[in-house]
């Protein structure tokens, strides 16, 4: 007797973002650079450009709106704008959405030997971010101590898409930060379908929500199904949404971890108004200077409320 085939909207989504054909309307060899950067306007995106072509001469493709200030930002620093993959009907998140636009361009891009993905609007540069060259897949803990159970958010999200178990077999184990993933073109796109996969399990409004490429990010590397080396806050990537303020500073145009260290990439800088105003005096002039947090439209609003009904509303599956 056959059995009826899964079904679900992200699944649906799924099968057509992974069919669609490598982009093979860009090239780029050596190490490259990829985000994800819809919603944002020139402002918003204007450090992350800037400080990265003060430091790397290589291939930077950023996934855009279709926007003039934003073209123009790009052409400027010679940085590739890619579209957006059309959507038909129901789509997840853009933090899900992107995992699935990384992969089609690193499918077209056969002679790139290493590649970040990254976020965009919360990141700047201040150094090589390939330098040392990287061995591997490379991941970086979130904070330099504590681990996946002392942060609700990505519990919450790891139980929805894995369940209370397996929730368990990873609690104790550190916290990794899907925003900065870096390694070879091969082991990244391995990492990009572990975690578009692992969304398939629970209702499509928890695997294609906000929080699901964290969890399943966490998911894929501490249950094996990619091998990576997970490297320490404060080396090559200095994530500091959870760091104290009081510990960072700001000097010679750039920001100091609390060991006074320098990293090359440095991420949630924003969530420190103090380096957040340094930042964009350096690396935002000409533009507006933008607080992370934007008032909510009435659209936004009717939006997280249908979420909020859809994951509690049985999905045909």
């Amino acid at each position: 007797m056959s059995l009826p085939p899964a079904r679900s909207r992200y699944l649906t989504w799924l099968a057509k973002a992974l069919a669609r054909p490598a982009d093979l309307t860009t090239s780029a060899s050596g190490h490259a650079v990829l985000g994800y950067a819809t919603g944002y306007d020139a402002a918003d995106i204007a450090p992350f450009v800037r400080s990265l072509r003060a430091v790397f001469e290589g291939t930077v493709a950023l996934v855009v709106d279709n926007r003039p200030d934003v073209a123009a930002l790009l052409a400027e620093h010679d940085v590739i704008a890619v579209a957006p993959d059309p959507v038909e009907g129901w789509a997840p998140h853009p933090v899900m959405q992107r995992f699935a636009a990384f992969d089609r361009l690193l499918r077209g891009w056969k002679d790139v030997d290493g590649v970040l993905i990254t976020d965009v609007r919360d990141v700047i540069f201040q150094a090589d971010p390939f330098s040392p060259r990287p061995e591997g897949l490379l991941t970086f803990q979130e904070y330099e101590s504590g681990v996946l159970a002392d942060h609700a958010f990505n519990m919450k999200y790891i139980r929805a898409l894995a369940g209370e178990g397996l929730a368990k077999e990873v609690a104790r184990k550190p916290c990794i930060c899907v925003g900065t993933v870096m390694g070879a073109r091969a082991d990244v796109m391995r990492l990009c379908r572990a975690i578009l996969m692992l969304a398939t399990t629970p209702r499509s409004s928890i695997g294609g929500a906000f929080g699901a490429d964290q969890a399943a990010c966490n998911l894929a590397i501490h249950l094996g199904m990619a091998e990576a080396q997970l490297l320490p806050n404060y080396g090559r990537v200095a994530t500091l949404g959870l760091t104290d303020g009081a510990a960072l500073t700001f000097k010679d145009g750039k920001v100091v971890n609390p060991d006074g260290t320098v990293s090359a990439i440095v991420h949630q800088h924003d969530r420190h108004p103090h380096l957040f105003d340094a930042v964009h005096a350096v690396w935002g002039d000409g533009f507006d200077c933008r607080q992370r947090v934007q008032p909510k439209s009435n659209a936004q609003r009717w939006d997280k409320l249908n979420q909020s009904i859809a994951r509690r509303t049985p999905e045909p599956r």
